[in-house]
């Protein structure tokens, strides 16, 4: 066990970890490099996509899936060789039954790693995986610490509200099947991290943990990589959300730049690659957005940086969110941010951006168009959001934070196995 000060040995547990697009894997990055460099050893271990890790002193140690919804080809049926054991089999059941069994299998491999190789850390931090597995790691006696960015709940109630038809929603709700697992393991986990008093507000309502259980520790931003850059490109628009996932408000951002367009020269550029054929490209197409809106993927860290900080304003028209990096990258970036007065936003924006309401066009149209119109305010909107980043988000200081909560996890641990008579 580690003693307090000393150096610890960190298993950062992530089901999936895609670099850049998705919080999970841009957590996992930077809190891994921040705990490397405050001199702790770290491994993550990650099924599919891999993460992206910024220091050689980390270890990836890949726990793979099936793979069932890779980019290239989602939902595929893999040959017989590719079945290794009965977890295998498990998960791809439960996806050709309509679930997504990705939380549930990882904790099932990852419990079996751990059990391999239990004295090789003193603490595991689980990502918002909350599968059952995980509820075997703390019988193996590692004390465990769990992050929840926003209970998944909230995407179930939006996703099977924009559902159309009761056989698409009957789709959505075997789909997030998962969520009830995730609320039970989330009760009986032990301490949980989350970013916001409102994550933490909808973890209680939805998750019914104990509050008594639950910290709130922000997240940061890098500015090596997010900061002000020179000139901006006159009328664009910047957004950075899963283009199909209706919880993340692309399609009320597209039909808002839809408005402005017919009147100003404006364009859209959104960081997210939309689905074939899907409802994003079908909504482009009925708006007839032509050259007016641009989706771009697979770039990396330097060319996003440049992106944002060529914009003259940048959305996040999400219905819910439990933090929003996105929008502390916007701030950093100094991009005059637009935020939905949903979720955690507004506590993370603060007096920093301008706030609309979620899901309204129209307030979005004409916010989008005074601020394109307005280079006095969307200068002063600038400087707030680059000063609430300096004040607020620092990397370093959450991992040094999320260091203590480590600790605490391992004493309340020694104190459970004292009580238990052990040694």
């Amino acid at each position: 066990m580690a003693e307090a000060g000393r150096p610890l040995r960190v298993a950062l547990l992530s089901y999936r970890s895609k670099p850049h697009c998705g919080g999970q894997g841009v957590y996992l990055r930077h809190l891994s490099r921040e705990l490397v460099d405050l001199g702790h050893t770290v491994e993550v271990l990650s099924g599919q996509p891999y993460p992206e890790l910024d220091r050689e002193e980390i270890t990836l140690t890949k726990v793979p899936s099936l793979d069932l919804y890779r980019d290239e080809d989602p939902f595929r049926n893999p040959a017989l060789h590719e079945f290794r054991d009965w977890i295998d089999v498990l998960e791809y059941a439960h996806m050709r039954t309509g679930g997504f069994p990705e939380p549930l299998t990882f904790s099932l491999r990852v419990l079996r790693e751990l059990r391999r190789r239990r004295g090789e850390f003193d603490v595991a931090h689980d990502n918002q995986v909350l599968g059952l597995g995980n509820l075997g790691i703390r019988r193996l006696g590692l004390p465990l610490v769990t992050s929840i960015h926003h209970p998944i709940s909230v995407d179930r109630r939006i996703d099977i509200e924009a559902a159309r038809g009761f056989r698409q929603k009957l789709g959505k709700v075997r789909w997030y099947g998962f969520v009830s697992m995730q609320s039970q393991v989330a009760r009986r986990i032990g301490p949980v991290l989350t970013v916001s008093e409102s994550s933490k507000v909808d973890i209680v309502k939805d998750f019914k943990v104990d509050p008594r259980d639950i910290e709130i520790l922000p997240l940061g931003v890098d500015t090596r990589i997010f900061h002000p850059r020179g000139d901006r490109t006159p009328g664009r628009i910047v957004a950075m959300a899963s283009a199909d996932a209706p919880i993340k408000g692309v399609d009320v951002l597209l039909r808002a730049v839809a408005k402005v367009a017919t009147e100003r020269d404006v364009h859209v550029i959104v960081v997210s690659r939309p689905r074939k054929d899907g409802p994003t490209e079908q909504l482009v197409r009925e708006l007839a957005l032509g050259d007016r809106v641009r989706f771009v993927s697979g770039i990396g860290d330097e060319e996003l940086g440049e992106l944002l900080a060529t914009a003259e304003i940048a959305v996040v028209p999400s219905r819910y969110e439990g933090f929003s990096l996105p929008a502390v990258e916007h701030m950093a970036s100094g991009t005059p941010l637009v935020a939905s007065r949903a979720g955690a936003l507004p506590e993370v924006v603060g007096e920093a951006g301008a706030l609309v309401r979620p899901g309204d066009v129209e307030e979005l149209a004409a916010t989008l168009r005074r601020l394109h119109d307005d280079p006095a305010e969307r200068a002063r909107l600038s400087e707030a959001g680059l000063a609430r980043v300096q004040q607020r988000f620092a990397w370093p200081a959450v991992a040094r934070a999320t260091v203590e909560h480590y600790r605490a996890a391992i004493e309340q641990q020694r104190y459970r196995r004292l009580a238990a008579g052990g040694s």
